[in-house]
């Protein structure tokens, strides 16, 4: 499948599983809103109906303290008349009252009691005889009767009313308000709005004086609060303020759309594996890529050596070519050469079984590194040299104990000497720089050169398998790309880290860090 293929499918899918994700988070923002809504609606007519009721009751108490003096002075006032003789009838009126709201619940009730007297000097005949009045004069006695009832009431009523008005609102708001009463009203009416979560109120006055507050009080979830004016028809000074907050409003909004989450995640889920899916074919894309060009290259690598050894042996075997002993020698040493860099290649790629393993085991025993080095240098300083360049060596590590594998650890040390000499300048002497210190626990050294260099955008890949920094047309250096790579899982395998510090045309710094040799280490 071409790269271009496979980057419109992604941006296809890509742009489809986003689009899914924002419209999941625009419903889950819509029903918390409209949840929020609702909850603030509920709460505002439930504050609204207790204040309500508040009022209504205490309409109701006033009532009922008026009724019962009215029955006292009516009870003294029939007792004097009786004593004195003047009372010969007592006609009692019971009538009932309530108090309801416009949707017909009745808040309170009483019964209003009235006591009318019949003196004796009223003669019966003016009540029984049917036959001297006439049909509308009794109608108009009726009717002002009733009339004469309605005035009384009302007057009782209107009494009440300027009792309220001028003695209830000028109590205090804590002797108005009846508090646990208040708070059971609150409670009832947002359990019939449905919400039945915890809360916490204050009652104030309106220059912000607090008068009361509900135990166990927390600012929790003060951010969501309500108010509700008390006593709203009375002068402001003498108004009321409820404040209610709810410490698990969050919990109770998101609780409408938790079951929208669990899609939410998969929806989540499905991206990530997505995006995952797209990196792992892009990389397996590029791995082949790499892995096709390193076939060819190690096919250009082996035939070489072959074709050399295929050649000494047809002269081995021709008999028309003169056999000194310098010529078979010369024979010799190529068939020997060759046969050594065949091994080499060899041993390159079976370096590279080892990360295919999930356990390699080492044959671990005590070096001193400073030595290690100074062994390996001599070994490369005629390579150097034959360049013109020359190695430096600074030792000033003290602790220069490592427990490693002398072969694996050697094999990387060799391979980042074996690059800097590969890519050097052509045109300049080759220079190196070895240098080994402590640093705290750790034992460092470094191997600097004053090559090439490489791109900064490289450095950060030249540790991955199979990856060789791209150098236009030029093929004088051979290599698979697996050299670094080797190193680095070498030195991981040791614990230890190595870094690259890298300028094009200035050079090329590795500096490896390794803990000091633990004598219970295996």
């Amino acid at each position: 499948m071409k790269k271009s293929t496979i980057w419109l499918i992604a941006i296809v899918m890509g742009f489809s599983f986003l689009g899914l994700l924002f419209l999941q988070l625009s419903y889950v923002e819509q029903m918390v809103k409209m949840k929020k809504e609702q909850f603030d609606e509920s709460v505002n007519r439930s504050l609204y109906q207790a204040s309500r009721n508040l009022e209504m009751n205490e309409t109701r108490r006033y009532l009922e303290k008026d009724i019962n003096e009215t029955e006292r002075r009516a009870f003294r006032q029939d007792s004097i008349m009786a004593r004195s003789g003047q009372l010969n009838d007592v006609i009692q009126h019971t009538h009932q009252y309530s108090v309801s709201g416009k949707d017909g619940t009745i808040y309170s009730s009483f019964e209003l009691k009235t006591i009318t007297t019949k003196p004796s000097t009223i003669p019966k005949a003016m009540i029984l005889r049917s036959d001297r009045s006439t049909i509308d004069e009794a109608s108009k006695s009726l009717q002002e009767i009733v009339r004469n009832r309605y005035v009384y009431q009302k007057a009782l009523l209107d009494e009440v009313v300027y009792k309220i008005l001028y003695e209830a609102s000028e109590r205090p708001l804590k002797e108005r308000v009846n508090f646990k009463l208040l708070d059971q009203e609150i409670r009832t009416q947002l359990l019939n709005n449905g919400i039945n979560i915890p809360y916490h109120f204050t009652v104030s006055t309106t220059d912000g004086r607090e008068v009361y507050r509900c135990p166990e009080y927390t600012d929790d979830g003060l951010q969501y609060s309500y108010t509700q004016v008390l006593f709203q028809n009375d002068p402001s000074s003498k108004m009321g303020v409820v404040k209610i907050h709810f410490p698990e409003m969050s919990n109770y909004i998101m609780s409408s759309v938790r079951f929208v989450i669990p899609a939410l995640i998969f929806t989540v889920v499905l991206l990530i594996t997505f995006v995952f899916t797209i990196v792992v074919i892009f990389r397996q894309k590029r791995y082949t890529e790499i892995k096709n060009d390193f076939i060819n290259n190690m096919t250009h690598e082996l035939k070489t050596p072959i074709s050399s050894i295929s050649l000494a042996a047809q002269m081995l075997n021709d008999d028309s070519v003169s056999k000194s002993a310098q010529m078979q020698k010369h024979l010799g040493s190529v068939i020997g050469d060759e046969s050594r860099r065949l091994r080499f290649l060899v041993e390159k790629v079976l370096q590279m079984s080892m990360f295919d393993r999930k356990s390699v085991s080492f044959k671990k025993k005590e070096l001193d590194l400073n030595e290690l080095l100074e062994q390996i240098a001599s070994t490369f300083s005629l390579r150097v040299e034959h360049t013109g360049g020359k190695i430096y060596m600074e030792i000033e590590a003290v602790d220069s104990a490592i427990y490693v594998d002398e072969v694996h650890f050697q094999n990387a040390i060799t391979n980042l000497m074996d690059n800097a000499v590969k890519y050097r300048k052509p045109d300049e002497p080759l220079d190196l720089y070895l240098r080994t210190w402590n640093e705290k626990d750790r034992l460092c050294f470094s191997i600097r050169d004053n090559g090439l260099g490489i791109k900064k955008e490289n450095v950060k890949k030249i540790f991955d398998k199979f990856y060789r920094v791209h150098t236009g047309n030029v093929h004088d250096v051979k290599g698979f790309g697996l050299g670094l790579a080797y190193v680095k899982r070498i030195i991981d395998l040791h614990d230890g880290d190595i870094k690259c510090e890298s300028e094009l045309g200035k050079g090329t710094k590795f500096t490896v860090t390794l803990p000091i040799l633990r004598e219970d280490a295996e």
